[in-house]
């Protein structure tokens, strides 16, 4: 691989602009190449004499290594000179061309100029990540102090006989915490260290000046935040507390572990860049220019500052003595999880099981063919009962293949949707994985409705109708098995993270709201179908309906809860939005929120519609269905696609795209508003041809999930672009404790 393409899948996606640009680098050495060869004087024809000067040039180019000469005659033949000059008070690099008279004169200025320019760019962006580090480490240089402190307190809650030692191993736990950064911390956080030595706290005075931070994440915090009570933000000294303190002090460890790899690979990867076009520009230009430029690249900030490897040692230091009781391999495993291994079983099976989809598909279209079901007696009773039961699994397999060519598209185009999600590394399931849960999903649904229809037809297992309609069920409670399956097996990481998404929504607004959790729900939105299905299932099943396959799930009770289900997912997000406007105080979650609240009043008319008929109930859903279906595009397009914007240099799209075709985000934009009229017209009685009613519901909410599959793809890439315009790549860990601001902060460094 290219060393180009390498640098390329190597950057941390949010700070690609931050990279050395190499790419351009390499367009202006090939301009000053092209120019140098056609202005190349002609070459002498005779091939003797040509073998002769090369051969003399390779030997005197060895011989002349070897020769030393004087500093003065370097200087003389030095192609360039790097000077450090102070511009707003930084500091910044300028190189002077010493021989630009040359015939590519004007071209290596140039490209001296953006070489200069991407270097002062990388070299102020690591300084400042780097500061922000520091930061960081003093903040958790002064929890590990309380952290110790507070295990002293739990372990010893009257401390009488034995408070001597207890203090000695104490000041020397903190003293080695502290120690993070004894030897690299920036020059201000140095000097305040070294001026409040004298009168840094005792040991577990700490404790005496710290509270807990009071995060509403849970429900209970979150009512206890609503009522006019005293937040208990005192230390309790129990070992649950303590419990929950290691736990998250663990966690914003091994994330800002985490930060200071990335740091470290940024510094790395730009300085080889740097060396690589070098070499390139003397290789064009028959110069020794690299040398006098990579010596200034070594003295500067980016190559000579070491404070980002001082503090990785610490940390590790830290992270081993006191998370993993002095085991390196096992606080090494945990501070650098491996990257995750491409498995040949994982395309085997995915392979298997969609050739097997396919296959039962096949077979299913022949029986129905063969046995001209859909001209039997039956039909019109199996269409009603059946068909929603076997048509959920369609929705979910629909759903998931989505989200697989998702995940496929999100990586291709180097969206970091498992930085946005939040998924632990090494945890998140990639499309194949994706895919083989989908069509396994699909075989198992496939062969329950073969098994019905053949069980059904031969009058050897015709008696036993009662069982054959228990095969949805079966199948059904089987794959909830699967998901609350509490055992490390079937991408347990993977599902209990959606079970917590999916607690969230239903508690909603109990819950701090984070992006999984919105786009989860806006996920259910796009199931109503498969959730009135459920609904289905419980008045099939419940009420005995199956054991003489009749539908008589239209008494007053369903029709409510039939309502109902149909905003539940809007509702939730209502809520949700309600939340973060009372947070964040934008009132951009409020607009939300009532394009929401707008349709959870069109689909309720709507369903009055379909249950009550009546012209009059048709035009009221017209209107708030057209309504909220025209505020809804708007939002998608605008608020989370971030397209049609009127002064963008990409007419009607953003400044920044990903997808290099612009044809493709047109095209999504013109499918997303056709998709949600389709729905509309199909949730208003409207029937396409000769299909049952039932077929053409299901058909539209496949639409549906469609569309949510195109929104999902353009919702993540405009937040992944976001997350670029702000360089944000890390995720913010909540820490344990908080200190009171009264104190001198220095006091704590």
């Amino acid at each position: 691989m290219k060393f180009g393409k390498e640098f390329s899948a190597q950057m941390v996606p949010e700070w690609q602009e931050a990279y050395m640009d190499y790419n351009f680098l390499k367009t202006l050495l090939k301009e000053i190449q092209i120019f140098k060869l056609r202005n190349k004087p002609p070459v002498t024809p005779s091939g003797a004499l040509k073998r002769k000067l090369t051969l003399y040039r390779a030997f005197s180019g060895l011989t002349q290594r070897n020769n030393h000469t004087s500093s003065s005659s370097e200087i003389e033949s030095q192609a360039i000179l790097v000077n450090s000059v102070n511009r707003d008070g930084s500091q910044s690099y300028e190189t002077t061309l010493l021989m630009p008279s040359d015939e590519a004169g004007e071209y290596e200025l140039a490209y001296f100029r953006k070489l200069d320019d991407e270097f002062n760019k990388v070299d102020k962006f690591y300084k400042a990540k780097v500061e922000e580090v520091m930061k960081e480490a003093c903040m958790l240089n002064t929890q590990m102090d309380a952290l110790i402190a507070f295990r002293i307190k739990v372990d010893k809650p009257l401390g009488l006989s034995d408070r001597s030692a207890d203090m000695t191993r104490l000041a020397s736990d903190v003293a080695a915490s502290a120690a993070i950064l004894a030897a690299s911390a920036p020059s201000g956080a140095r000097s305040t260290r070294n001026l409040h030595d004298g009168t840094r706290l005792a040991p577990l005075e700490i404790l005496n000046h710290v509270k807990f931070n009071n995060t509403l994440e849970t429900p209970r915090s979150t009512i206890k935040g609503l009522l006019p009570v005293s937040q208990e933000t005192q230390l309790k000294f129990t070992r649950e507390n303590l419990r929950r303190v290691e736990e998250q002090l663990k966690r914003a460890f091994v994330e800002f572990y985490q930060k200071l790899r990335l740091l470290k690979s940024y510094s790395f990867l730009n300085t080889l860049a740097f060396s690589k076009i070098m070499k390139k520009y003397d290789k064009i230009t028959s110069r020794d220019a690299s040398k006098a430029y990579m010596k200034m690249v070594d003295h500067s900030y980016l190559g000579s500052s070491d404070e980002v490897i001082k503090v990785m040692e610490r940390v590790e230091a830290t992270f081993i003595k006191h998370f993993s009781n002095s085991n390196r391999s096992k606080g090494m495993r945990i501070l650098r999880p491996k990257a995750k291994r491409e498995r040949h079983r994982t395309t085997f099976l995915m392979g298997l099981f969609s050739g097997c989809t396919a296959a039962l598909v096949i077979a299913l279209i022949l029986i129905i063919h063969a046995r001209n079901i859909m001209n039997k007696p039956g039909r019109e009773t199996y269409m009603k009962t059946m068909f929603p039961l076997y048509s959920l699994f369609g929705f979910i397999v629909l759903h998931m293949l989505m989200y697989a060519a998702n995940i496929y598209l999100w990586r291709r185009y180097r969206v970091n949707y498992s930085f946005i999600f939040g998924f632990k590394q090494g945890t998140e399931m990639d499309h194949r994985q994706v895919l083989l849960v989908s069509f396994g999903i699909a075989v198992l649904a496939l062969i329950s409705v073969i098994l019905n229809l053949d069980m059904e037809m031969d009058p050897k297992t015709n008696d036993y109708k009662q069982l054959t309609e228990l095969l949805p069920l079966n199948l059904l409670i089987l794959l909830l098995v699967l998901l609350f399956l509490p055992f490390n097996v079937l991408y347990r990481s993977a599902r209990f993270f959606l079970l917590t998404c999916l607690f969230h929504c239903l508690a909603a607004p109990l819950y701090k709201v984070a992006l999984p959790d919105f786009f989860l729900a806006d996920q259910l939105t796009s199931q109503v179908q498969a959730i009135r299905n459920l609904e289905f299932y419980i008045c099939y099943y419940g009420w005995g309906d199956y054991k003489r396959r009749e539908n008589t799930c239209n008494t007053s009770v369903y029709n409510t809860f039939y309502f109902i289900v149909a905003g539940i997912p809007y509702w939730y997000r209502l809520l949700q939005c309600l939340r973060r406007l009372f947070e964040d105080k934008d009132p951009m979650h409020g607009y939300n929120g009532l394009k929401y609240f707008m349709t959870v009043v069109a689909v309720s008319l709507r369903t009055a519609y379909i249950l009550n008929k009546g012209i009059g109930w048709r035009i009221i859903a017209w209107i708030f269905s057209v309504i909220a279906a025209i505020y809804g595009t708007y939002w998608d397009l605008v608020i989370d696609w971030g397209l049609l914007q009127r002064n963008s240099k990409n007419r009607w799209l953003r400044n920044k795209l990903l997808i290099p075709h612009k044809i493709v985000y047109y095209l999504a934009m013109v499918l997303n508003a056709l998709l949600r009229f389709a729905w509309l017209q199909t949730v208003l009685n409207f029937n396409f041809f000769s299909l049952h009613r039932e077929t053409s519901i299901a058909i539209v909410a496949s639409l549906e999930i469609i569309r949510r599959g195109i929104w999902n793809f353009f919702r993540l890439e405009n937040e992944h672009l976001n997350n670029v315009g702000k360089y944000r790549a890390f995720k913010s860990v909540p820490l344990p404790f908080n200190c009171d601001e009264d104190d001198d902060e220095g006091e704590w460094l």
